[in-house]
């Protein structure tokens, strides 16, 4: 048979079967339809992560005050002394340590005249501004007097400010706000910022010694620092290391009960959980290929049955078994690829809504849709060949006596 012929018998076999084919592709359709959907927004998300990381510079140190687990530590978090305001000033006073932000929050009502909101208040220090790479709007940050005294005073991030004063948030820079039924002074409102982490646009900043003393509930959660320079980078790390272990009088034998984590180990971090995201997208279309290529082989095995007096035809006037064979393995590769077109297309459209009803991230490439459809061409093929052997098998005068 000629190549444009089994095209066109295969093509008319789907078409008359319109019905049954679609359901044969729900599987291959929901495989390929989730590896492109979610790779996309993984991707997406993995680009803004990796954008918002590297927007806080190159010098950026992040300290957690827990250990670092590797699975034979017997160090636990509570056991952990944590970081204190003594050893923030103990860092700050490091050479190849440019400047200390140490950031503990907590969660309360806030109230500005009838305005009131629930906001996340974080305790910090007058560095966090240049730390994050934030920009003020209007005001200033907290000076070393107010920090020192345990003053009561507030920096908005740009959405808090929205939320509190309105639309109109010039009018915020000296007002009295009430943080737990506290009177704060507004003294600056941080510029829009939709490339930093940590949601700076939705914080409202107090000096940490104000936080921790008269708000209650608060302790250092994280610790932001930068070096010198970006040269300095395992230099600050390692200062930070030793005034750390010896502060926290740590044995040689004992392991850290704190994690110093640099901008390249967080970017590393990010790269190991998308490569695990990636594997576990491998194993759910997986699993869905399958599910779609066993009704792919039902499906020819039932359309064997139905055309037992067709192959036996053409036998009879002369189809060798391999054009019977290429004809049924061709039509079980049409119906996987179809299902993988229809799978994109569903894959893309899913996608796209979900980057503008929900403002997800989305990154598209055209990987995952090349990979998707080789994969059903695999399908197509690794299923179809038993019921396409099986019908080449059938002896001529057998085939014709069926009824």
């Amino acid at each position: 048979m000629k190549f444009r012929e089994i095209i066109r018998v295969s093509l008319n076999s789907l078409r008359t079967n319109m019905l049954r084919s679609l359901l044969t592709m729900v599987g291959i359709i929901i495989g390929v339809a989730a590896v492109i959907a979610i790779v996309a927004i993984g991707k997406g998300s993995t680009a803004t992560i990796t954008s918002q990381i590297n927007s806080m510079g190159n010098n950026l140190l992040m300290i957690y005050p827990y250990a670092p687990y590797d699975g034979s530590s017997s160090m636990s978090f509570n056991q952990t002394k944590g970081i204190s305001l003594e050893d923030i000033e103990a860092l700050e006073q490091q050479k190849a340590v440019a400047e200390v932000a140490p950031s503990a929050m907590t969660n309360a009502d806030i109230t500005w005249s009838r305005n009131k909101v629930n906001g996340q208040i974080e305790g910090t220090s007058l560095g966090f501004v240049h730390v994050r790479k934030l920009s003020l709007a209007q005001g200033r940050s907290f000076t070393h007097y107010e920090v020192d005294k345990r003053l009561n005073v507030a920096v908005l991030g740009s959405d808090a400010a929205r939320n509190i004063f309105g639309p109109d948030a010039s009018k915020a820079i000296g007002e009295i706000i009430m943080i737990k039924q506290l009177p704060f002074k507004v003294v600056g409102v941080l510029a829009n910022s939709n490339s930093n982490m940590n949601n700076s646009g939705q914080q409202v900043y107090v000096p940490i010694t104000t936080g921790m003393e008269r708000l209650g509930n608060m302790s250092i959660q994280q610790v932001n620092a930068s070096a010198t320079t970006e040269d300095k980078i395992d230099q600050a790390s390692a200062q930070i290391r030793q005034v750390l272990r010896v502060r926290h009088e740590l044995k040689p034998s004992e392991g850290d009960d704190f994690q110093i984590m640099t901008q390249t180990e967080i970017l590393k971090t990010v790269s190991g959980v998308d490569r695990v995201m990636n594997m576990l997208l491998i194993g759910v279309a997986a699993i869905a290929l399958g599910v779609g290529g066993v009704g792919i082989m039902n499906i020819m095995l039932v359309s064997v049955t139905e055309r037992t007096r067709e192959i036996g035809i053409r036998k009879a006037i002369g189809a060798q078994r391999s054009d019977i064979m290429l004809q049924f393995v061709a039509e079980a590769v049409f119906l996987s690829l179809m299902g993988g077109l229809v799978g994109v297309m569903v894959g893309l459209g899913g996608a796209k809504l979900l980057e503008k009803f929900v403002q997800m991230p989305i990154v598209y490439s055209m990987e995952p849709v090349v990979y998707s459809f080789l994969c059903c061409m695999g399908v197509g093929v690794l299923f179809g060949v038993y019921p396409a052997r099986k019908a080449s098998k059938l002896r001529p005068i057998d085939a014709l006596r069926y009824e």
